[in-house]
C-alpha cells in the first residue's frame, strides 16, 4: 500500500514563496509507484490541501487530516519543506509531534536552537567551533555603535537572529551606517546580531541521514557577484555555485568532519545544509539550515547529484528515515 506524504511548503514567513517552490519539487519527483504526495499549504489563516484541480480543502488541525471528496485522507508522513516560521523554528515539528505524525526534518528541539544563530553559536563553541566575533541586540536596546565597532570592527554584518534567505541582513562598511542597518534587521525579527567580517572562501555542506548514516555530500564553493551572499545572489541568478568547491583536499574533509560532527552533536536528523568562510585557512561556521531549498537549482540537490544521489532517491531516503524514528 502506497503511504500517503504530505508535502508542507508556504509558511508565515517571507520566505514563503522559496518554500513553495520547495515543495513543489518534492511533489513532482516523489517515487508515485511508492508514495502518494499530497501538496500541503501552511498560510498564515488558512492549510489546505491543493488537489490535482487546484481545488483547496482545508486541513483539519485537530488531528492533520484531510476531507476530499467525503473520504478522511490521514497522512503517514510529513516532508517538511517550510523555510522560516513555523517549519523551520519548531512549531510544526512540534505540533505534529502532538498528533503522532513523523516528519521529515530535525526535532522541535533542534530546529528552535538552529533557527536562533546566538543561541546556537553559544552551543557549539564549546566543542571548539570557530565563528565571527558576535554582539548581540534586542529590540529596545541602545545601538552604541562605538561599543560594537570596537568589538567586531568594520566591516561587519548586520543580521535579523531568526531569519533565512538573507532577509533583514546588510554589510555595514561605516559607523554612521549601523543605526539604520539595526532598523532594517528588526522588521525581520526582534533580536539581531552583528558579526565581524570574515575574509575567505564561503562554502556550503549538506549533511543528510542516507542509508540509515550520516553523510556529508560535495562542498559548494559559493562566489556571489554582490557584497554578499544576498537574496538575489541565492535565488536571481547573482551567484556561482561551484561543486565541488576549488579548495584543497585536506579542507574539503575538514568541513565536511565538522558539519558531521555538528549534525551528530546536535542530534539532527533530515537535511541540513550549514555555511562556514574559510579564514585564515580555517573553517568558521556561520549558520545552520534544517529545511534547506529543494529546487533542481538549490544547493543541496546540486550536491546530492554530484554524490550520485537522484531526486527521486534522496527526497525518498527522507521519508523512510523519519518512518523508522
Amino acid at each position: 500500500m502506497k503511504k500517503r506524504i504530505a508535502i508542507a511548503m508556504g509558511g508565515y514567513s517571507s520566505e514563503y514563496r522559496i518554500s513553495i517552490n520547495s515543495g513543489n519539487v518534492v511533489y513532482k519527483n516523489l517515487d508515485r509507484s511508492v508514495y502518494e504526495p499530497y501538496r500541503v499549504h501552511i498560510m498564515q489563516n488558512e492549510w489546505f490541501v491543493v488537489a490535482e484541480d487546484d481545488t483547496p480543502y482545508p486541513i483539519n488541525k485537530s488531528d492533520f487530516t484531510v476531507k476530499i471528496k467525503d473520504k478522511i485522507i490521514q497522512f503517514d508522513c510529513v516532508f517538511n519543506t517550510i523555510h522560516g516560521n513555523p517549519g523551520e523554528n519548531g512549531l510544526l515539528q512540534a505540533y505534529l509531534d502532538l498528533v503522532g505524525i513523523p516528519q521529515t526534518s530535525c526535532g522541535f528541539y533542534q530546529a528552535a536552537l538552529t533557527f536562533n544563530k546566538r543561541d546556537l553559536i553559544s552551543v557549539l563553541k564549546p566543542y571548539g567551533i570557530n565563528t565571527a566575533v558576535n554582539y548581540f541586540l534586542n529590540q529596545g536596546d541602545e545601538v552604541n555603535v562605538k561599543e560594537i565597532v570596537e568589538k567586531v570592527g568594520l566591516p561587519c554584518f548586520v543580521k535579523a537572529n531568526k531569519a533565512g534567505s538573507s532577509f533583514g541582513i546588510t554589510k555595514v562598511k561605516a559607523a554612521e551606517d549601523l543605526e539604520q542597518a539595526v532598523k532594517f534587521a528588526l522588521k525581520e525579527d526582534d533580536e539581531v546580531i552583528i558579526e565581524s567580517f570574515l575574509d575567505g572562501t564561503e562554502v556550503s555542506v549538506g549533511v543528510i541521514m542516507y542509508d540509515d548514516k550520516i553523510l556529508a555530500l560535495p562542498v559548494t564553493e559559493i562566489v556571489s557577484e554582490n557584497e554578499f551572499f544576498d537574496y538575489e545572489a541565492k535565488y536571481l541568478g547573482k551567484s556561482q555555485e561551484i561543486t565541488p568547491a576549488r579548495i584543497s583536499e585536506e579542507q574539503t574533509e575538514k568541513v565536511q568532519e565538522i558539519a558531521k560532527m555538528i549534525y551528530s552533536k546536535l542530534k539532527m536528523k533530515g537535511f541540513t545544509r550549514s555555511e562556514f568562510i574559510f579564514h585564515n585557512n580555517e573553517p568558521h561556521f556561520i549558520e545552520m539550515n534544517t529545511t534547506p531549498g529543494l529546487s533542481e537549482a538549490s544547493i543541496l540537490p546540486q550536491q546530492a547529484e554530484k554524490a550520485g544521489i537522484s531526486l527521486p532517491q534522496l527526497f525518498g531516503s527522507a521519508i523512510e528515515a523519519a518512518l523508522k524514528f
